[in-house]
C-alpha cells in the first residue's frame, strides 16, 4: 500500500524542489513511492545512475500502482538509450492513468524513435482524443498514418481538420502554410497527380514557400504531359533562378528538345544562348550546351566559354568541364583548344573586356593550370606534363595557393605521399586562415602515415584546451572524415588497436546521429516543418549506408578478421606495429613476440604508475570548465585484446549488408566473416548478392572457388535442409565443374586485368600450392601491363606476403615496381 503523507507534506511534494524537499519528505516518510521516484530522477540527472535505478525499484516495490514511478522508471530506461524497457513502463503507467497527456506525449516519441507506427497512431489517436482543438495533434497523427504507409488515413485526418475550420487562417500562418503542402506531398505521393495538381493551384496563393509551390506545378504538369503549361513553369523557375540545373532539364523535356536530332540542338543552343544574354554572370546557360553539342559546334562553344573562364581566372573551371571527358573526342578537342591558348598566351590575354574587371592579369598561369589539372586527371593522365605545366603555373604566381595544391595532388598520383603532403603544407603556409588548405593538409600528411603532424595541423583551427586537446576537439566535433583517415593511417602502420579506437569513434557517432533524431519528433511538430521532418526520418532509415561508415566497417572488419586469423598480432600491434612477421621463421617470430610483450607489459606498469600518482587529485579542467575525462584504454587495448573478434565484426557488418547491399566490398567482407563462423547459407547470400552485382568480380572469383572447396572438403556433412538449399541456389560453380579449367576460363577473359590476374593467381596457389613460383613470376610479370595503376602494384606486393613468399622475392618484386613507378616511394626500403 502507499504511504500517505500529511497535508504540509503533500503540499511540499506539490512544490518538489530537488533533493533537500525529497530528503525532508522521506525522513517522515521513507516508503513514499512518488518522492522516492523524483529523487531518484534528481539523481539520474546527476550522474548518479546506478543509484538512480536502485531507488526507482525501491519506489516500484513501495507503490506498484503508482503511475508516478512506472513513469520515472522509463525515464531513466530512457536516459541510458534501452528504449524497449522505457516502453514497457510507459504503459505500465497509462494503464493506472490512461488520461496523462505527458505519458502518452513520452511513449508515442519513444514509438516513433521505435518506428512502431502502429503503436504510434494509437497513441497519437489517443491524445487527439483527449485535446482535439490543438492542431498539432491532428498533424502529428496524419504524420503517424504518413510514416505507416496509410496514405489515405493521413489525408483524411488533414481533411478533417481543415473542414473544423470556421474560417480560413491568414497567409502569414506558417503551421497552416506547411500543413496544406504537407497534405499535397501526401496526395503526390499517393499517385494521384490531377488531384495534387488541383490541390495545388487552390493552395498556391496563401503558400509561403513560394519556390517550393512553383517547382511542384512544374513538376506535376511535366508529369502529366501539359508540356505547354510546364515549358511556361519551367521558364517561370530559370527566370527566379538561372543557375539550377534541374529547371533547365525540366524545361528540355518540357519543350519536346531532342538532343540527339540535329535541328532540335539548333533551336536548344539559340535558346541558351537567349537566356546567357540576359547576364554577364549566368554561367549554367553558357556550360549546358557543351554537354549536347558535337563537333565544331562543340569546338565553337567550348573555346568561347572556356576562354571566358580562364581570362577570369576563375580556378574552378577544369572541375566545371571534366564531366565531358567521358567523351574521347570533347576531351581531345579541349585538349587542342586550352595547349592553343598556351602557346599564344600573350595574344589570348588581350582578348576582349568580358566584364568589369577585365581580363585576369595571369591569364597564362590559367593556363597552365587548366592544363595541370586535365593531364592530372584519370581519363588523360600524363602525369610528367602535368608537373611541367604545374611547374610553369607557381612560375607565373607562386603564391597561389591552387596551384600549389594541384602539385600536391599530381605528387599523389606519382605515389610519393611524402612530397605530396610536403608541398599541400606549402601550400597551406600561403593561407593559414583558410580552414579548407588546413584539413586538406591534415588528410595529406595522413595519408603519409604523419598522425602526429596531422593533429598539429588541425590544432590550428580546434579548441585545444578542452578535455582531449585537439584530437578531443574532433571527437567532440564529429569530424569523420578525420576520424576515418586517422584509423586507416593506423591500420596501414598496423597499430591495430589504435585503428579500432578510430573505427569505433565512428560506429558511435553514427549510433549518436540515430539517437539525435528523438528530440526533432516533438520539435518538428511544434515548428509545424512537417515535409522537412519527413525527409528527416527517411533519411535517418538509410543513414548506414553512409560512405563513411561504409569506410569504417569495412576496415574494421578486415581488422577483426585479421586478429581472428593472427591471435600474435595482438601484443605486436599494441608494441609498435605489426612487422612482417609472414617472413620470420619460427625462432624470429617467437623472439619478435617475447619482445612485444616486454613492451607491452612495460606501458601497462608506466600507465599503473602514472594512475597511483594521480589517485586523490582532484580532476584537472579544461578551459570550458569540463573535467578533463581521462581515456582508461587510449592504445585501444581493450577493443584489441577481444576473445570474439568475429561476433565483434558482425556488429559492424550487418548494418553494411542491410544499408548497401550493392556494395560488392561489403558483400566480399561479409563472405569472409560467415566462412569463419562456419554460416554457410550467410556466406552463399553474400556470394550470390555480389554476383547479381558484378559476376566478373575478381574477389567473387576466388570466393566462389574455395566455398565449392569447402563444402567439398567438410569433415562432416551439413543438415539436411542447409544441404539441400545450398545445392539449388549456388549454381555459380556446379560440383562437376573442373575448378583448374573454370580458373584458366576466368583469366582468358581478363587478361589485361591486374586484379583479375591476382585474383586467378591467388585461386591457382589454392588448388596447386607447389605452383607458388610460377605464381610469383605472374605477379612479377604483371607489372608489365599497360594498363596498371600504382594500387593494384601494392596490392601485388601484399599477396606475396600472403603467400609467405621470400625477401629475395619480394626485393624482385619491389625493384620491378620502382622502375615503373620511379616516383613512387610507398614500396618499403627494408624489404629491398
Amino acid at each position: 500500500m502507499p504511504q500517505p503523507l500529511s497535508s504540509k507534506e503533500q503540499s511540499l511534494f506539490r512544490q518538489f524542489q530537488g533533493l533537500k524537499a525529497a530528503e525532508q519528505i522521506l525522513r517522515k516518510n521513507p516508503h513514499h513511492g512518488d518522492t522516492e521516484a523524483m529523487k531518484a530522477l534528481i539523481l539520474n540527472s546527476q550522474g548518479q545512475s546506478e543509484d538512480a535505478f536502485s531507488l526507482a525499484k525501491l519506489a516500484l516495490k513501495d507503490d506498484m500502482k503508482s503511475h508516478v514511478c512506472w513513469h520515472v522508471y522509463g525515464l531513466l530506461w530512457r536516459s541510458v538509450k534501452n528504449f524497449e524497457e522505457a516502453i514497457k513502463a510507459y504503459k505500465f503507467a497509462l494503464r493506472i492513468e490512461p488520461e496523462s497527456i505527458q505519458i502518452q506525449r513520452d511513449l508515442a516519441l519513444l514509438q516513433v524513435q521505435m518506428r512502431d507506427f502502429q503503436g504510434y497512431i494509437q497513441s497519437r489517436k489517443s491524445m487527439l482524443q483527449q485535446r482535439p482543438q490543438i492542431r498539432q495533434n491532428w498533424t502529428a497523427l496524419a504524420v503517424a498514418h504518413h510514416l505507416a504507409g496509410e496514405l489515405q488515413d493521413a489525408e483524411r485526418i488533414l481533411t478533417t481538420y481543415e473542414d473544423t475550420l470556421k474560417q480560413t487562417p491568414p497567409r502569414s500562418d506558417m503551421e497552416h502554410s506547411e500543413a496544406v503542402l504537407y497534405k499535397n506531398m501526401i496526395i503526390a505521393e499517393m499517385g494521384d497527380t490531377q488531384r495534387a495538381l488541383d490541390h495545388l493551384l487552390s493552395i498556391s496563393k496563401n503558400s509561403l514557400d513560394r519556390t517550393a509551390v512553383m517547382e511542384l506545378e512544374a513538376k506535376y504538369l511535366l508529369q502529366l504531359d501539359k508540356k505547354e503549361d510546364a515549358e511556361k513553369a519551367y521558364k517561370d523557375l530559370v527566370a527566379r533562378n538561372n543557375e539550377c540545373r534541374a529547371y533547365y532539364d525540366g524545361l528540355e523535356a518540357s519543350s519536346g528538345f531532342d538532343r540527339s536530332d540535329l535541328a532540335s540542338r539548333r533551336k536548344l543552343k539559340e535558346w541558351y544562348d537567349t537566356v546567357a544574354q540576359e547576364g554577364e554572370r549566368i554561367d549554367a546557360a553558357r556550360r549546358i550546351p557543351l554537354d549536347f553539342l558535337e563537333g565544331d559546334e562543340f569546338r565553337e562553344a567550348a573555346d568561347r566559354y572556356i576562354r571566358r573562364m580562364l581570362t577570369k581566372g576563375v580556378p574552378s573551371t577544369f572541375p566545371t568541364i571534366k564531366a565531358l571527358y567521358r567523351d574521347a573526342s570533347k576531351r581531345q578537342t579541349i585538349q587542342e583548344l586550352v595547349e592553343g591558348y598556351a602557346a599564344e598566351p600573350q595574344q589570348n590575354g588581350n582578348v576582349e573586356k568580358q566584364n568589369d574587371d577585365g581580363p585576369s592579369k595571369n591569364f597564362s598561369g590559367s593556363v597552365y593550370y587548366f592544363l595541370a589539372q586535365h593531364y592530372n586527371y584519370s581519363l588523360s593522365r600524363d602525369l610528367s606534363k602535368a608537373m611541367d605545366y604545374i611547374d610553369r603555373a607557381i612560375e607565373s604566381d607562386p603564391s597561389s595557393v591552387y596551384y600549389n595544391m594541384t602539385k600536391a595532388r599530381i605528387w599523389k598520383h606519382y605515389g610519393n605521399l611524402q612530397k605530396a603532403a610536403e608541398t599541400m603544407n606549402h601550400a597551406r603556409t600561403l593561407d593559414e586562415r583558410d580552414r579548407y588548405m588546413n584539413s586538406k593538409c591534415a588528410k595529406y600528411q595522413l595519408r603519409n602515415d604523419e598522425n602526429g603532424k596531422a593533429i598539429e595541423t588541425m590544432s590550428k583551427f580546434t579548441r585545444n584546451d578542452t578535455a582531449g586537446g585537439a584530437l578531443g576537439d574532433l571527437h567532440d566535433m564529429q569530424c569523420v572524415w578525420y576520424i576515418t583517415e586517422d584509423g586507416e593511417s593506423y591500420f596501414r602502420q598496423r597499430k591495430l588497436g589504435l585503428a579500432l579506437k578510430r573505427f569505433k569513434t565512428i560506429y558511435d557517432i553514427f549510433d549518436i546521429w540515430q539517437e539525435d533524431q528523438f528530440d526533432f519528433h516533438s520539435f518538428s511538430l511544434r515548428k509545424g516543418q512537417i515535409r522537412a521532418y519527413i525527409d528527416m526520418v527517411r533519411w535517418e532509415d538509410r543513414l548506414r549506408e553512409h560512405p563513411f561508415y561504409t569506410r569504417a566497417a569495412l576496415s574494421a572488419i578486415r581488422v577483426y578478421l585479421l586478429l581472428h586469423d593472427k591471435p600474435e598480432t595482438v601484443q605486436m600491434s599494441l608494441a609498435n606495429g605489426v612487422s612482417d612477421v609472414n617472413g620470420m621463421d619460427a625462432n624470429e617470430k617467437k623472439k619478435a613476440m617475447k619482445k612485444a610483450k616486454k613492451e607491452q607489459e612495460k606501458k601497462e606498469a608506466e600507465a599503473k604508475e602514472a594512475e597511483k600518482k594521480t589517485a586523490g587529485k582532484k580532476p584537472a579542467t579544461g578551459a570550458d570548465g569540463e573535467p578533463k575525462k581521462e581515456d582508461p584504454d587510449p592504445l585501444g587495448a581493450k577493443l584489441l585484446e577481444t576473445k570474439v573478434p568475429l561476433d565483434d565484426a558482425v556488429k559492424f557488418l550487418a548494418p553494411l549488408l542491410e544499408m548497401s547491399p550493392k556494395n560488392v566490398e561489403a558483400q566480399n567482407v561479409g563472405f569472409e566473416v560467415f566462412m569463419r563462423r562456419k554460416k554457410y547459407l550467410l556466406a552463399l547470400k553474400c556470394l550470390l548478392a555480389a554476383s547479381n552485382v558484378d559476376p566478373e568480380d575478381p574477389t567473387l572469383h576466388e570466393q566462389t572457388v574455395r566455398f565449392r572447396r569447402t563444402l567439398s572438403s567438410l569433415s562432416e556433412p551439413l543438415p539436411e535442409p542447409t544441404s539441400s538449399i545450398i545445392n539449388q541456389t549456388f549454381t555459380l560453380l556446379p560440383p562437376s565443374t573442373d575448378l583448374t579449367a573454370h580458373n584458366e576460363a576466368f583469366i582468358s577473359r581478363h587478361k589485361s586485368s591486374p586484379h583479375h590476374i591476382h585474383a586467378y593467381l591467388k585461386v591457382r596457389q589454392i588448388l596447386d600450392p607447389p605452383s607458388l613460383t610460377k605464381n610469383e613470376k605472374g605477379l612479377q610479370d604483371s607489372l608489365d601491363l599497360e594498363k596498371i595503376e600504382l594500387e593494384e602494384g601494392i596490392e601485388g606486393l601484399l599477396l606475396l606476403e600472403e603467400w609467405g613468399s621470400t625477401n629475395e622475392v619480394k626485393k624482385a618484386y619491389v625493384d620491378a615496381a620502382r622502375e615503373k613507378w620511379k616516383e613512387a616511394s610507398v614500396f618499403p626500403v627494408e624489404t629491398a
